[in-house]
């Protein structure tokens, strides 16, 4: 629920208020309080029971597409690489595997890029065109602008350098991704 420095209920409606600017409705959205899931960024969160929320989550919303992150959780937070870990796990083991096929569920990882790249903003294109990739995602202005809006909703989290990635991160822009 995000409540690593005790502001849980507060970054609850900044998701709220975030998903809503990008046209997503609050019933798709699902904050997971569980005490085994601190959001802290030294916190490994336990493998399976992630992977069972996240499994959940799919079967009732009919997802045929999730879009994660990489093994380096592009900024390295814990709890972003036990996300990818979870995912992985649900999508190796061969039942799981079964149910994403007959589903036409995808996974996509978002690349971690390096510092130098990550604050290239949209300089990073040439490099991301050039470089193996499954997808690239390169915003519109307009999306872009639709973006930066949806993650200013996040006040609480808005620290110096958070300020510095909105305004020049290349994830704000252009995204490579990978099939797992």
């Amino acid at each position: 629920s995000g409540n690593y420095y005790n502001q849980g209920e507060i970054r609850k409606k900044e998701l709220e208020q975030s998903c809503f600017l990008l046209g997503i409705p609050a019933s798709d959205v699902t904050v997971i309080d569980h005490r085994d899931l601190p959001d802290n960024p030294a916190a490994d969160w336990d493998t399976q029971l992630l992977a069972t929320f996240v499994l959940k989550h799919i079967e009732a919303n009919n997802i045929n597409l999730v879009v994660t992150f990489d093994a380096g959780g592009v900024s390295g937070h814990a709890n972003h690489i036990s996300l990818y870990t979870a995912v992985r796990y649900k999508h190796c083991c061969f039942e799981i595997f079964i149910f994403f096929l007959c589903l036409g569920c995808h996974v996509l990882l978002l690349e971690s890029v390096n510092l130098f790249r990550k604050y290239l903003s949209v300089l990073d294109v040439l490099v991301s065109c050039l470089l193996p990739r499954d997808a690239l995602f390169i915003l519109t202005e307009e999306e872009t602008e639709q973006a930066r809006r949806a993650m200013w909703c996040h006040r609480s989290q808005l620290l110096w350098f958070r300020r510095v990635y909105v305004l020049f991160s290349r994830y704000m822009v252009i995204n490579s991704l990978h099939l797992l």
